[in-house]
């Protein structure tokens, strides 16, 4: 695959009626972690850890910064937050596909310094099965 650029990396919220990007973004990350289940016993070979394959949980975190360019993105974000609600969100992952499923926002704060703009940052974690559709 060849280099992306980090603009095409969306997140989108479900709106009612599909999917709206959360605008304003300039920094995104998707993170995928596996806890492993440790069944290491005292006859393990040579002492080494042994996993239990498949056991562990899995989540997925997503975090954004960026600045808000519309009323309507703002309020769908901010409501969900506030609602402390379940939502339908899609990342998608320029020339490799979109990973959906339910995310709820667990971190939202605004910043702004007197000389510039008000900024956000974002950050979510998996609330349930996700799925990925190759791009």
């Amino acid at each position: 695959m060849a280099a992306q650029k980090g603009k095409d990396l969306l997140i989108k919220i479900a709106d009612g009626a599909g999917f709206a990007t959360v605008v304003g973004l300039r920094t995104r990350r998707l993170a995928f972690n596996a806890e492993t289940v440790d069944i290491t016993h005292a006859e393990s070979v040579d002492r080494w850890r042994e996993l239990l394959d498949g056991a562990g949980v899995k989540r997925a975190s997503v975090s954004g910064r960026g600045l808000f360019k519309d009323a309507a993105s703002d309020a769908l974000v901010r409501q969900a937050f506030f609602d402390g609600a379940i939502k339908a969100f899609q990342i998608v992952i320029p020339d490799f596909g979109t990973v959906a499923g339910p995310f709820q926002i667990v971190s939202f704060e605004y910043a702004g310094e007197h000389d510039g703009e008000v900024t956000y940052d974002l950050a979510l974690e998996s609330a349930g099965a996700l799925t990925f559709t190759a791009g």
